[in-house]
């Protein structure tokens, strides 16, 4: 397959010295089983786009890729929050410079400034961009609803010639956001996907092809972007952080995504030495790969098996608003026609952390009861009744419905087939509709999949994150729904979660959040299937690379061992 291994080979017998025992050289060949996106910032809800952008932008503060719970300096070497919790003020490093791109004059890339930082965070809010952050900022920084109403108006309202009035450029290093009222959470929002910082003169220079042709500060250059084949980004030379070595970084020569839709595919590219990665594992191939303590076995025993219980939750989405889920009773009945434990269990061949019996926010979250929640396990009389009460007798009269999902095998297609034959005892049509992921995501945030697969890894570790895809407040009033897809709204849901987002206390946070997670649980807007286990299958010369709870990736100081050299960490 083009891009997955021959010319693109790592030669491990002739990588270049670094100090500290580590080398320079080396491409590292990841696969996506999903369609990228874009490579915009503001486009950003799906996680191979993230994978990839991460890579050539950076952020104001990262999330450790090593421990979820610490923020760590990026492009900002240090912020402060005022005692009022209003006020977020970040000094910039400097010296950091955009990459070399065509959009610079002589093609030479210029000082990154708190300019930059205002442009990028008023365009996560700009109706005209086509931005997803929208849901983030509206009700929590000055400024931000009426910036995107007037940029959404088409001349109506005059735009703001001073941009957000929230987000602000004190001078060259300093840039300020200041809050309507305290969020505690807030400090995770400038590592969103949404706050990557670029340069205008990439939007202006490339227009429409901005979101295939990303120029950041981040240590990797975007080269190019074949869709379906692969995306190749190259060493960036100029690349302003240095490891603790003094090593310029980063070490690896290139990167590239390739797409192969099939996971057993993907794990025999590895197998082969085509790609120093497979992440997540055919369920029926499990038991043959991983042992009983996590470590490979028979042909695996030779890779590093990293194994992670996930920030997420994988899930079934009902359109509240559709002729079929607009009665909770339906919706709370399919809920109880799902055996979890049966598909955690022989389905997955047990690759996951467990059945989510309890609601939306996973049992890994830090600091929160998730099992405080009362959700949903099997009972198919209880489910029956349900669809009785609602008007089904027996499934009787109720629409023929498609589960959609992302096409590609693998255990989404199995975890589908499970769902269907279960719900068939409902008496219900239930059929299987299978789309590229670009199309499938495309069709539930516009309201034409009444019966949807999705997931969500965690942006930031807040039960916020999860919770907001109940808030009905992000719902347009014309438009895509990028984050509540469902479609779901109670007002009831809607006062809790603000209440709790304007709580400093963390403890009283965490009570109000499970208040109002179980409003939305007993609503039953989702059908929540199980929590995430990842495992990474990884090339034995892969050095200083981490798997985490919310996958993000940072290739930043991952190195290659050569065959006869030694492995340091």
């Amino acid at each position: 397959m083009a891009g997955c291994g021959g010319d693109a080979g790592n030669d491990l017998n002739n990588l270049r010295p670094a100090k500290g025992g580590r080398n320079y050289g080396g491409t590292f060949r990841m696969n996506e089983v999903q369609e990228l996106r874009v490579l915009d910032p503001v486009g950003l809800n799906d996680a191979p786009s993230h994978h990839a952008v991460h890579q050539i932008a950076e952020l104001l503060v990262d999330i450790r890729p090593d421990s979820i719970n610490v923020l760590q300096p990026e492009l900002a070497e240090r912020w402060e929050v005022s005692p009022d919790g209003l006020t977020y003020t970040y000094h910039l490093r400097r010296g950091v410079k955009f990459q070399d791109d065509a959009c610079f004059p002589e093609g030479k890339g210029r000082l990154m400034t708190a300019t930059d930082v205002k442009y990028c965070f008023d365009r996560s809010l700009d109706a005209r961009a086509g931005t997803v952050g929208i849901g983030y900022f509206r009700d929590k920084v000055k400024g931000a609803q009426d910036y995107f109403e007037a940029t959404r108006s088409n001349g109506k309202t005059p735009i703001p010639t001073g941009g957000v009035a929230g987000f602000r450029a004190v001078d060259d290093s300093t840039f300020v956001i200041d809050l309507l009222k305290p969020f505690a959470a807030f400090k995770y929002y400038p590592a969103l996907g949404c706050c990557y910082i670029y340069p205008r003169e990439a939007v202006e220079h490339y227009g429409k092809d901005f979101p295939r042709h990303l120029v950041g500060t981040g240590p990797f250059v975007f080269d190019h972007w074949s869709s379906g084949q692969e995306l190749v980004m190259k060493r960036n030379p100029n690349y302003w952080r240095r490891d603790s070595h003094g090593n310029q970084l980063p070490f690896l020569d290139a990167v590239s995504f390739t797409f192969i839709k099939d996971e057993k595919q993907q794990l025999a590219e590895v197998a082969s030495g085509n790609l120093e990665e497979a992440y997540r594992i055919p369920s029926e191939l499990f038991p043959q790969v991983v042992d009983a303590n996590g470590k490979g076995k028979g042909d695996y025993a030779k890779f590093t098996i990293h194994r992670v219980e996930a920030l997420s939750t994988q899930f079934y989405g009902m359109l509240c608003t559709s002729p079929e889920f607009k009665d909770r009773r339906v919706r709370q009945a399919f809920n109880y026609a799902i055996d979890r434990d049966q598909i955690v269990r022989y389905t997955l061949q047990g690759q996951a952390a467990g059945a989510a019996t309890h609601g939306l926010v996973p049992p890994s979250m830090p600091g929160y009861d998730s099992k405080g929640v009362r959700g949903y396990s099997y009972n198919l009389d209880t489910a029956r009744a349900l669809m009785a009460a609602a008007g089904y007798p027996g499934g009787k009269g109720f629409p023929a419905v498609s589960i959609q999902l992302n096409n590609g095998g693998g255990r989404n297609l199995l975890v589908a087939q499970a769902m269907q034959q279960m719900l068939s005892k409902l008496g219900v049509n239930v059929g299987l509709k299978q789309l590229e992921w670009p199309q499938h995501q495309e069709a539930l945030e516009n309201g034409r999949a009444p019966l949807y697969r999705l997931g969500w890894v965690a942006d930031y570790p807040d039960p916020e994150n999860f919770l907001n895809l109940f808030n009905s407040r992000t719902i347009p009033a014309s438009g895509p729904s990028q984050i509540n897809s469902a479609r779901y709204a109670n007002p009831a849901f809607d006062s809790l979660l603000t209440l709790a987002i304007g709580t400093l206390d963390d403890a009283e946070r965490m009570r109000l959040y499970q208040q109002a997670e179980q409003v939305a649980v007993d609503d039953a807007p989702m059908i929540f299937i199980y929590n995430d286990m990842d495992f990474r299958v990884v090339q034995p010369y892969v050095q200083n690379y981490f798997s985490n709870s919310m996958d993000r990736r940072d290739l930043t100081e991952v190195w290659f061992a050569s065959t006869t050299g030694e492995k340091n960490g």
